[in-house]
């Protein structure tokens, strides 16, 4: 839904001179069927992961639900599968892209400028799952011309869920429309997480508002440079 995100994540590493390898045969994690209970049907989804990433040396996945999938539950859902054990390797070499950068690369200035006020987001798999919070923050005080500020009740979650956000609208609506309200408060420009299904929902419910704070993936903050700051891409516009 968000290519952008995608080819922003490549653009920063290869800045600080990772060699990056898209596998083209790569589909989803499983993730949405897992968590809407269908188990059978996240199975062969997981196992082609597997199998297309098991010989990569590491993954690095912008969005800390897909990340926190292969390495939280894909132990329980291949418990019984012939590629358990290579799940469980590929799980240990999984990692959401600001822990990547941060904790294995040990960067946390990448080159970038962005020059607006930006509040994040601590979206709840990256938060809950893999203990995220710090590493994203510790990279935006390193962008030129950035101003971070605090969003209030941060840590809430924004009402996406997934298929959370089919089955109960009006409560996902409720809750996307705090977060906005949060956004709105703090005086944020723009709001950043580390996944792209919160950002959707929140620029989604920004919109509904008219309001004038826009969403934008934290990997397409860390790929702007001064040449490229002033024309944002990547936006969940």
């Amino acid at each position: 839904m968000l290519p952008q995100v995608g080819l922003d994540t490549a653009t920063v590493l290869e800045r600080l001179g990772h060699t990056v390898d898209y596998p083209a045969a790569q589909t989803c994690c499983g993730q949405p069927a897992f968590n809407s209970g269908y188990s059978n049907d996240a199975r062969p989804v997981a196992e082609h992961f597997v199998q297309v990433f098991r010989s990569s040396e590491t993954i690095v996945c912008p969005s800390g639900s897909c990340a926190a999938m292969v390495r939280s539950f894909y132990p329980e859902l291949l418990a019984n599968s012939l590629l358990r054990d290579d799940a469980l390797e590929v799980g240990r070499r999984v990692f959401e892209l600001s822990e990547f950068l941060v904790k294995v690369a040990k960067v946390t200035d990448v080159g970038a400028t962005f020059p607006y006020r930006v509040a994040v987001h601590d979206s709840c798999h990256a938060l809950r799952e893999l203990h995220l919070k710090q590493e994203s923050r510790e990279l935006l005080r390193r962008v030129r011309g950035l101003t971070l500020v605090d969003l209030p009740y941060g840590e809430d979650c924004c009402g996406f869920g997934g298929t959370f956000a089919i089955k109960f609208p009006m409560i996902s609506a409720a809750m996307g429309d705090a977060k906005a309200g949060s956004a709105e408060a703090c005086g944020a420009e723009y709001v950043t997480a580390t996944d792209p299904s919160c950002l959707m929902h929140i620029d989604g419910i920004l919109r509904l508002r008219n309001s004038k704070v826009r969403a934008i993936n934290l990997a397409s903050i860390l790929a702007q440079t001064g040449a490229s700051a002033g024309a944002v891409s990547g936006s969940a516009r």
